[in-house]
């Protein structure tokens, strides 16, 4: 059971996974297999052994892979890769909002404090995201080019860049 996200699942997981997201392992313990052992993996293994101590009570025979994804690839053997190597969605949005903080913080400084508004609606969209689970952020970064599979047609309603 790989307990990363879907876009980090399909970049290379194991074979034979299947993807239960973090979020999801509480609520779906019934999919386990019952008396059959479960190997928890992700990328390096801290959310692998986190899905563990959220199954301590189960009764389910439950098994970590050390080292999770990247050692098992490092040591060579085979991994699926459904779609090209990219940053998750989660991994695109740190770096933008606090790029976006710095900014405002910058012109706040340089220009007008008026600006501070802008680290404020960042920081209130974080927490927003984090109570809601729907981050307007990361919607708009997966329509990108490059977050989308190769050949896909685009987000119906959204035109094209022309020049």
């Amino acid at each position: 059971m790989d307990v990363r996200s879907a876009s980090e699942f399909a970049t290379a997981h194991l074979p034979g996974a299947v993807n239960i997201p973090l979020e999801q392992v509480e609520r779906r313990t019934a999919d386990l297999e019952e008396g059959a052992p479960v190997v928890l993996v992700c990328q390096f293994g801290s959310r692998a052994r986190m899905a563990n101590a959220l199954h301590a009570g189960s009764g389910k025979d439950l098994v970590v892979l050390e080292g999770g994804t990247a050692a098992w690839l490092r040591a060579g053997y085979p991994g699926v890769h459904t779609t090209a190597a990219r940053w998750a969605l989660e991994r695109q949005v740190r770096p933008l909002a606090v790029l976006l903080v710095v900014v405002g913080v910058l012109l706040a400084v340089a220009v007008s404090c008026c600006w501070l508004l802008l680290p404020g609606f960042v920081g209130c969209g974080l927490v927003f995201a984090g109570c809601s689970g729907f981050c307007p952020m990361g919607e708009g970064l997966a329509r990108l080019p490059w977050n989308r599979p190769r050949g896909a047609k685009p987000v119906a309603g959204l035109q094209p860049f022309q020049k």
